[in-house]
């Protein structure tokens, strides 16, 4: 049995959940694909995934097993891609999803340095608020803004951002600054709301949350239309620190 193949049998399985995506995924057929799985499982004298009619997930045993098998894997191809030379000049194809926004402001700008660094290598950008999934749409690196959905992911914290309440100079100047979240109400709030117009904003004091109520005269579709009207001096929005700070650097 060729060890490294059946680790990567089961390291496929692990990540497509199902014995028919592995198979597609490794282009192997599926009464192989089990197969192998089955001698693995012979040989170790245990199971490594619990087996349902429509998923598989992997035990305790398979859990540390497959994690041991990605450490081992990635070596593999370390030593064969220094071999080969590939590190002295990177090539192959790069997949890179990432929400709408933080893609068109941040990851676009960097993707073009990264094209003029190494030019062998094909990049696609999948700009999407939809969470896509890796294996269904081949992904290499996901961007993504909050906690993770899955815990068999691995992450690395890249920064932070926060949620502020933000308005054009003229508007404060005209209308005065709200001191607290119940000045809210006094103020032209514009909403972000696809389905209809928001009654309240949230914000955490003290550990607790606080619904704080708005009156919005003005509610759109998406947080750049929000921040364009706030720019414009329509009233007070609501929005991810990163959009209001690329709107501050294009004015100054």
């Amino acid at each position: 049995m060729d060890r490294i193949e059946s680790m990567s049998v089961v390291v496929s399985i692990a990540e497509a959940g199902t014995l028919s995506a592995a198979s597609r995924k490794l282009r192997m057929p599926v009464p192989t694909v089990s197969r192998k799985l089955s001698e693995l499982e012979a040989r170790l004298k245990t199971q490594l995934f619990q087996r349902s009619s429509r998923r598989v997930s992997l035990t305790d045993a398979g859990r540390s097993y497959v994690e041991a098998c990605r450490r081992i894997i990635e070596q593999v191809d370390d030593a064969e891609k220094e071999a080969s030379g590939e590190y002295r000049a990177p090539t192959g194809d790069l997949t890179v999803t990432s929400p709408w926004g933080v893609g068109h402001l941040h990851l676009l700008p960097l993707s073009c340095e990264f094209e003029k660094a190494y030019p062998n290598i094909a990049l696609r950008l999948l700009l999407s608020d939809r969470v896509l999934d890796p294996v269904e749409y081949g992904i290499d690196i996901a961007v993504r803004i909050g906690p993770l959905a899955s815990s068999a992911m691995i992450a690395t914290r890249i920064g932070s951002v926060r949620v502020v309440a933000c308005a054009s100079p003229e508007y404060l100047a005209a209308r005065g600054r709200p001191k607290t979240p119940a000045d809210l109400v006094d103020h032209d709030c514009i909403g972000v709301d696809e389905t209809g117009v928001p009654n309240n904003w949230k914000f955490a004091k003290d550990g607790a949350e606080i619904a704080a109520p708005i009156r919005s005269r003005l509610t759109v579709s998406t947080s750049e239309a929000a921040v364009q009207a706030a720019v414009l001096g329509a009233g007070i929005t609501r929005v991810m620190s990163y959009k209001m700070e690329a709107a501050r650097s294009l004015s100054e």
